[in-house]
C-alpha cells in the first residue's frame, strides 16, 4: 500500500443540489426538508456539514522556482479550515515550499495568508489570515474514541473542486509502519486514521468530521497499490495529535513530543561485515550515529558512532537500539514514533546492544527548543 499525499483554473463552490422543485428547504441550522431527505442520517450528514463548509478554505501555495520542473504547475492546492478565528490548520506538505499563500473561503472571497508554524513530524502546519475573521470555527473531538464503522465525513478542494464532501465510515487505525510515506514527513505519527470517506488530491489538511461536527482527523493521503492507479483509501492524522501540536505550537513555538536528539541509522543499511563483528545475527535495529552534546541521549549515556573522514562507519559501532520500553524495533522509524509518543519529562527505556551484549538505558526526555 502506497499512501499518496492528497493534493490543480480556480473552480467556483459548488452549490449543494437540493431535491426537487417544492419538496423542501434548507434553511441557516437546522435542515426543514421532509421529502429531499428521507433518513436520518442524511439529515445529519447534511446538518453537519453545511455548518462545517464555513470553516473549511481552499489553501493555494506558489510554489519557489527552484522547486519546479519544467511543465510543472506552480501552483500547490490543498485545504484548510478555521480552528480559530484567525488561524487555519492544514497539511505541512501543501506548503512546504510556498513563496505565497492565499486562501478562499467557502463563498470564494480570497485572501492572502502567511506561514505561522510548522510541525513536519506530524505534517501538519498553521496558517495566519488578516483581513478576514473566520466565518466559523471547528472544534476537535476525540479521535481515540473512534469505533470501526462509525460514519465519517470530509471536506476538501479534490482536483480544485472546492466544498467538495465526501462520507465514509471508520475502518482502522493502522500503524504508521503500514502506511510508509516517501516524503519524509510524519516521521513521529504513531497510527493513522484510516477511512473510507474521500480524501484524494486536493483533501491535503481538510477536517474528518464526526456526526457531530467534531473534528476527529486531518485529510492527509489516500492509498493505492501503485502511482498509476487512484487511492480510494482515505488517510488521515488522529485529531488528538493534531490538537496537542497546535497548542504546542501556540504556546512553545515548537512541538513537544519525545525525542532522544541523537541522529539514527538503519541497521539493515550497514555492512554485514561490520554487524557481524558487533555480534549482531538480525539486520533488525537502529544505529545511534551522532549524539549531540546536551541531548537526552547524551545525558543518558547513549554512545554513537565513529566515522572516518570519508564518512564510513569505523568498528567499533556505536550503539545498537533493538527495543523501546520492551517493544522490538525493526528501524530507525520505529524509534523515533515510539519515543514521540511520549512527552518532555517523561522516560523511556531503551534496550541497546552494546559490546555484544544487551544493556537496558533509561532516557528522561528534554523540552524541544527553538534552534
Amino acid at each position: 500500500m502506497t499512501p499518496r499525499p492528497a493534493r490543480v483554473p480556480r473552480a467556483a463552490a459548488l452549490a449543494l443540489l437540493i431535491g426537487a422543485a417544492g419538496a423542501g428547504a434548507y434553511v441557516t441550522g437546522r435542515v426543514t426538508a421532509q421529502k429531499a431527505l428521507v433518513t436520518n442520517d442524511e439529515i445529519n450528514t447534511v446538518e453537519v456539514t453545511q455548518s462545517a463548509l464555513r470553516a473549511v478554505v481552499r489553501v493555494d501555495a506558489r510554489l519557489r522556482k527552484e522547486v519546479l520542473q519544467q511543465g510543472d504547475d506552480p501552483i500547490e492546492t490543498g485545504t484548510g479550515f478555521f480552528y480559530k478565528k484567525d488561524l487555519i490548520v492544514t497539511n505541512y506538505h501543501v506548503v512546504q515550499y510556498q513563496e505565497s499563500l492565499s486562501v478562499t473561503l467557502y463563498n470564494g472571497r480570497r485572501v492572502t495568508a502567511k506561514l505561522e508554524g510548522v510541525d513536519p513530524g506530524i505534517d501538519i502546519a498553521i496558517l495566519r489570515v488578516t483581513g478576514v475573521t473566520a466565518p466559523k470555527t471547528l472544534s476537535f473531538g476525540q479521535s481515540a474514541r473512534l469505533i470501526p464503522g462509525q460514519k465519517l465525513m470530509t471536506i476538501g478542494t479534490p482536483l480544485r473542486i472546492q466544498n467538495f464532501i465526501g462520507s465514509g465510515v471508520f475502518s482502522v487505525a493502522a500503524s504508521a509502519r503500514d502506511v510508509p510515506r516517501s516524503d519524509g514527513l510524519a516521521q513521529e505519527v504513531g497510527t493513522y486514521i484510516v477511512t473510507t470517506a474521500s480524501i484524494q488530491q486536493g483533501n491535503s489538511g481538510g477536517p474528518v468530521l464526526d456526526s457531530r461536527g467534531a473534528v476527529v482527523g486531518v485529510a492527509a493521503a489516500n492509498a493505492a497499490p501503485n502511482g498509476f492507479v487512484p487511492g480510494v483509501i482515505g488517510i488521515a492524522i488522529p485529531g488528538d495529535l493534531v490538537k496537542q501540536s497546535l497548542d504546542d505550537l501556540e504556546k512553545v513555538g515548537v512541538p513537544q513530543r519525545g525525542t532522544l536528539g541523537a541522529s539514527l541509522a538503519d541497521l539493515d543499511t550497514l555492512d554485514p561485515a561490520l554487524r557481524q563483528l558487533a555480534g549482531l545475527s538480525s539486520s533488525e535495529g537502529a544505529l545511534v550515529d551522532e549524539v549531540p552534546a546536551g541531548s537526552a541521549a547524551a545525558r543518558a549515556g547513549l554512545r554513537g558512532s565513529l566515522r572516518n573522514s570519508k564518512g564510513q562507519l569505523l568498528a567499533p559501532l556505536g550503539d545498537i537500539i533493538v527495543a523501546v520500553d520492551g517493544v522490538r524495533v525493526q528501524n530507525s522509524f520505529d524509534v523515533t514514533r515510539l519515543v514521540a509518543a511520549k512527552r518532555p519529562g517523561q522516560k523511556v527505556t531503551l534496550r541497546v546492544w552494546r559490546n555484544k551484549k544487551a544493556v537496558d538505558v533509561p532516557v528522561t526526555l528534554l523540552k524541544r527548543t527553538l534552534r
